[in-house]
């Protein structure tokens, strides 16, 4: 029931409209109600009745133009036989009566047929003429200046809404949701509210932050991770990827291009070591190495991923629904779903191993991280012999037999494969895990010993695993025939042989355009795609507003949300492509315009003067824009957000995932206690985070409602909820930040509490503390003293949590005190949403 609130909107206003679109008002109602059991699905078609297709559901005379009372779609629904209404009572299906009105006016009116809007031609529209004073932009003292384009859609749709836009958010408001949203991080104090905002947007979008910030978004749809998932969740080493986008979109790297390097970059001509790094996004998939795991099953899950990841980041469109069945309401069909997958299914990868470097995997590693390898490989040599030295008395055999002449053999279980009949120096994690539980109460000296051998061992395969090889896209000499499966199982394929092409649904490729990845990729931001730049703005947008102008960012099919304000979606589409795919320049037009700038606060009284609705009231979702946006950071920015307006936050781009501050035995416990979390020190405990290393079956701990990084997510949810005070309030680098902010305050105006307590209020919620909220933290800062004071033992502890070094010449019960109500600020409802 996606769809529900939008067609409640699209009903109202269709039912007044002079014509009716079948985009916007007719396909929803059929699509919810009709194709599941007269859609393209052959397999699934009931009464073989089709309502997908024009000429098919005239034919059977469901829909005759201009004549309801002749069409049986309208005697059906309105029947009151429960053997005869359709959508059947067993379905759970039901149309209201405007609905059934609806459809019989659309009948009556001619029955015009239309192409799903998402799968119609990018065609840019003539902007609004100014109606009034409803379109008219700030002034300023040169006069009005041209109204910024998306203004002119808006106000135009609140004019017909019989809405009016808020008024502009304060400088302070707009300073930091302004930096929040290209940077990722609040105000830095180089730029005052007396620097013109539009030299604030040049700074932010040329800053080298404005990368990292927008690169967490492309992370989350790439499914980026540090380890593999599954069972053992072997380690990779990804992160020259991530480095490489972050990069990219800090020189503002056009989009298409940006598309065809990572699907594609190895197929360019003469391609370069940057073009093929492109390729990993298509390799971040999970890899499954479990044991007994069968090696061509992974391999055809890899490239399903691949397919479904593709579709849903630049087309926006279900296509895992197409793998086992046609889909049941998007035109694609299961030859489209395998026709996609053959393109994918060229590469080398064999499915085999649990490694995080699989093959094809391109070498960039370090002297250095060579140089490891080879020191924990001599070191595993050294304690091999000392085992091969106590197995000689601890096993007696003749002399130069080996093990498995000894009662070695004779072990229980996996033992003698592990002991007898495996040298010392080639022993396993898993095995010398096993070997030591079962000998720490037998022998305890022969277990200490196996002990000693294991940690060798872990260390030469983390030096192994961390020699830095990133997975990438490559193309077999010969190509491998593709086939579909039965019910998508990998192991039933049946003789239906298919090749790469296009979903017949869409415009085809070009004629002389390659049959491979490149073909696919110069396809997807071609000109006459309907779907990429559509789909790429609106993600832009749900970035900025929280809620895409289609609400359903991952499905631009016919169940998907029709947008509301179609128009806009449509000219920035067209924009982004004729600007030559500029994401800056994009973003740019966003945050310049009066929307974005609009106060979120809903002031106004339930009814105006002059009888207009508050917007608040009339549309809580505000879907049509009449306020600026306002939501709960996510916890990524939350937590960078902290290390930043404490100073503790170390400004580096790039380089191997960091380990900071998590909670014991978290990776023990998800790993049945085969990976240890080894807590990083300095630097490394304040670097963004977009930089913390990422386990895939247990991310990084201090966040919440975050994509889990296992499959492509381009819509994450967001919570409110007092369980997130947990971290906010209680995690080491939160209780570290709130300490490091009291003692910058308190550094700075030593001998002025009153500017100390406004400077630390501004630095972390942009503005100055009112009256009243001065004094209600004067108020606090006693209470703080009295509850300090009594217990100095517990005042002294909260001031050792976290690595950084505190100045000392600070009073310690005083600096607890500014700690605590410090760390009251980090957990405002002001600081932790932008508005």
């Amino acid at each position: 029931m996606i769809r529900s609130v939008f067609v409640v909107l699209s009903l109202s206003s269709a039912l007044g409209a002079a014509t009716l679109d079948f985009s916007r008002d007719i396909q929803p109602l059929l699509s919810e109600n009709c194709y599941h059991c007269h859609g393209q699905d052959a397999n699934e078609r009931k009464g073989d009745l089709r309502l997908d297709v024009e000429k098919d559901a005239k034919a059977a005379k469901a829909v005759v133009a201009g004549k309801s009372h002749e069409s049986s779609l309208i005697e059906r629904i309105f029947s009151t036989d429960p053997d005869e209404v359709m959508p059947t009572p067993k379905s759970n299906r039901k149309l209201t009566e405007a609905q059934k009105q609806l459809l019989k006016q659309w009948i009556d009116e001619g029955a015009k047929w239309g192409k799903h809007w998402a799968f119609e031609r990018i065609e840019r529209p003539k902007l609004p003429t100014r109606s009034g004073d409803i379109l008219s932009p700030q002034q300023d003292q040169d006069g009005p200046a041209p109204i910024n384009p998306i203004d002119a859609f808006v106000r135009a749709k609140l004019a017909e809404k019989g809405m009016k836009p808020s008024p502009q958010a304060s400088a302070e408001t707009l300073l930091r949701r302004v930096s929040l949203d290209l940077i990722g991080l609040p105000p830095d104090g180089r730029n005052g509210m007396e620097v013109k905002y539009e030299e604030v947007v040049e700074r932010l979008l040329g800053s080298p932050q404005f990368g990292e910030r927008w690169a967490w978004d492309w992370l989350d749809a790439a499914r980026y991770a540090d380890t593999n998932g599954y069972q053992g969740d072997p380690e990779r080493t990804m992160w020259p990827w991530r480095d490489w986008v972050v990069k990219a979109i800090n020189a503002n790297m056009r989009y298409d291009q940006f598309t065809v390097w990572q699907l594609a970059g190895d197929l360019m001509p003469n391609a370069t070591q940057e073009q093929k790094l492109a390729t990993g996004f298509n390799r971040n998939h999970m890899i499954n190495g479990e044991g007994g795991r069968i090696a061509e099953e992974t391999r055809v899950e890899n490239v399903m991923d691949r397919v479904e990841t593709t579709s849903t980041v630049w087309l926006g469109l279900t296509m895992g629904c197409s793998k086992c069945h046609d889909h049941k309401f998007d035109p694609l069909t299961m030859r489209d779903y395998y026709a996609l997958y053959d393109v994918f299914n060229q590469t080398s990868e064999d499915g085999k191993g649990r490694n995080g470097q699989a093959a094809p995997a391109m070498d960039i590693s370090t002297p250095a991280e060579l140089e490891r390898v080879t020191k924990t490989s001599v070191k595993v040599e050294l304690i091999a012999k000392e085992v091969e030295t106590f197995e000689l008395t601890k096993f007696p055999r003749a002399e130069g037999k080996p093990l498995t002449e000894s009662d070695a053999i004779k072990l229980p279980g996996n033992l003698p494969s592990y002991i007898a009949k495996t040298e010392p120096k080639n022993r396993g994690v898993d095995p010398l895990l096993e070997a030591v539980s079962y000998f720490k109460e037998k022998d305890a000296a022969y277990a200490k010993l196996l002990q000693k051998l294991l940690e060798a061992v872990r260390e030469r395969v983390s030096a192994s695993n961390n020699v830095t090889k990133v997975m990438v896209m490559d193309t077999l000499p010969q190509p491998r025939e593709t086939f579909t499966f039965e019910k998508g199982a990998y192991d039933k394929p049946t003789t239906t042989k298919v090749s790469f092409t296009v979903p017949a649904s869409l415009p085809p490729m070009a004629k002389d355009a390659p049959k491979n990845r490149l073909g696919l990729a110069q396809w997807i931001v071609s000109r006459d795609n309907p779907l990429t730049a559509r789909v790429t703005v609106n993600r832009f947008w749900q970035a900025f507003f929280g809620v895409g102008l289609v609400k359903t960012a991952e499905d631009f099919g016919v169940q998907g949300e029709v947008p509301l304000h179609r128009e806009l979606l449509d000219w920035l589409a067209a924009e982004f492509i004729e600007s030559g795919w500029d994401v800056k320049a994009l973003l740019r037009l966003i945050v310049m315009s009066e929307t974005y700038k609009q106060s979120s606060r809903s002031s106004f009284p339930t009814r105006s003067e002059n009888g207009l609705e508050n917007p608040f009231y009339v549309d809580p979702e505000n879907r049509y824009l009449a306020r600026g946006p306002r939501f709960r950071m996510p916890s990524w920015m939350i937590r960078d957000q902290a290390l930043f307006v404490s100073g503790l936050m170390k400004e580096q781009l790039g380089g191997p995932s960091v380990k900071p501050y998590q909670p014991e035995g978290i990776w023990e416990e998800a790993t049945f206690g085969k990976k240890s979390y080894v807590q990083e020190h300095g630097d490394a405990l304040y670097r963004r985070t977009l930089y913390t290393f990422w386990r895939r079956i247990v991310g990084p701990t201090m966040l919440f409602d975050n994509a889990a990084r296992q499959v492509c997510a381009v819509k994450t949810t967001r919570t409110n909820t007092p369980l997130q005070a947990l971290v906010t309030l209680n995690d080491i680098t939160y209780v570290e930040a709130a300490r490091a902010l009291a003692q910058r305050a308190r550094v700075a105006h030593r001998d002025n509490e009153d500017a100390a307590l406004e400077q630390a209020f501004r630095w972390v919620t942009c503005r100055a503390p009112s009256g009243a909220e001065k004094a209600l933290l004067k108020q606090q800062l006693g209470q703080l003293r009295v509850q300090q004071g009594a217990d100095r033992a517990a005042a002294l502890k909260l001031l050792t949590v976290g690595e950084s070094k505190r100045d000392e010449s600070l009073d310690p019960t005083e600096h607890a005190v500014w700690t605590s109500l410090c760390l009251m600020l980090l957990n405002l409802d002001e600081t932790v949403t932008k508005e």
